[in-house]
């Protein structure tokens, strides 16, 4: 083989890397084959979580620091043995995507450019089904990481008040995901709803630290539950994937009892893996058990029995029933006063 190309094996397949040398993190000099042997060391804890699974690439040519584009479709020039899907957009348009179903079809993305991954909330062989509620710890303006630390101990207590296991990650950046892997009985509308309740019932409780205000100019210095995420056909950067940073970030699953300590920007791709080697993939537990939904349902139809209105829809989604107006407070038209 050539220089500028390397040979690894991945899902009984051989793919070819090409150039292998090429820096895709400043901060320390990894390349893409560091990148891509990253990928192997962690294969089993990734497959466990996103195999099966539509994703969407986000393709950076000339690594972490250089331009980047999403790519829904794979391209026309793919090997036969590639497994693909279709998948739709909320105003209907449909495209081929890649399906992660092993190890190989990982690493043929990383060669393209994808440093880590999109990924879907149901399996590319049940569509109508999500199989993962995703609560998003997103920190407004201001919010330190000690304050979504906290935000993620209130979910935590709520989900156990609801006899519903939930276990946490890094976003790879400033945020935590936390996820509950689900029985697939239930659409991504009931999944959204139920994100929906979750969010304001946080809110109830510590409306100092927690909002799930949509619009930006009511959330304050406060972390935000972003309920939307898991609206139909909306992805989030999976678990174990490699974030677009200089320092080759992970958005890294952990324990309940490693919060207080977990430090995002140290977990990357060098100190993962020995991390994983030692202590195994602490999201074994949920993706063996996965659980009904009712329990948050049940949060959701409590609010609707109140007179509480569904939350605003991201505005790319057709006009939902029941959705309030969306455009912001401070451009709302206020009404008409009498002279």
């Amino acid at each position: 083989m050539a220089d500028d190309v390397v040979l690894v094996e991945a899902g009984g397949r051989e793919i070819s890397i090409t150039n292998p040398g090429k820096v895709y993190f400043n901060e320390r000099g990894e390349t893409k084959l560091d990148l891509v042997q990253y990928y192997q060391s962690v294969e089993e804890p990734l497959l466990r979580a996103m195999r099966g699974r539509p994703v969407l690439l986000q393709r950076f040519p000339n690594g972490a620091s250089g331009p980047s584009f999403f790519q829904k479709r794979v391209p026309d020039s793919r090997p036969d043995w590639l497994e693909t899907t279709i998948v739709s957009t909320p105003n209907g348009t449909t495209s081929r995507a890649l399906v992660a179903a092993d190890l190989a079809h990982v690493l043929w993305a990383v060669n393209l450019g994808c440093l880590g991954f999109h990924v879907w909330p149901s399996k590319a062989s049940d569509p109508e089904h999500a199989d993962e509620l995703r609560i998003d710890l997103d920190p407004s303006p201001g919010v330190v990481f000690s304050m979504v630390q906290e935000a993620a101990r209130e979910v935590r207590a709520l989900f156990d008040e609801l006899g519903v296991a939930c276990l946490p990650k890094t976003t790879g950046n400033r945020g935590i995901h936390v996820y509950v892997r689900l029985l697939p009985r239930w659409t991504s509308y009931e999944v959204r709803s139920a994100a929906v309740a979750v969010g304001r019932e946080l809110e109830r409780r510590r409306p100092d630290l927690i909002t799930c205000a949509w619009w930006k100019e009511e959330r304050g210095r406060r972390v935000f539950v972003d309920f939307n995420q898991n609206a139909p056909h909306k992805t989030i950067f999976g678990a174990w994937s490699v974030r677009a940073r200089p320092g080759a970030q992970v958005s890294t699953p952990f324990t309940w009892d490693e919060l207080d300590g977990i430090t995002p920007d140290a977990l990357t791709i060098v100190t993962v893996p020995p991390r994983v080697a030692r202590s195994g993939d602490p999201w074994l537990p949920m993706s063996d058990s996965p659980q009904s939904l009712e329990p948050v349902l049940a949060l959701h139809e409590r609010d609707t029995a109140a007179g509480q209105v569904d939350a605003p829809w991201p505005p790319q989604y057709p006009k939902m029933p029941g959705e309030p107006s969306r455009v912001a407070p401070s451009r709302a038209r206020k009404p008409d006063t009498p002279s």
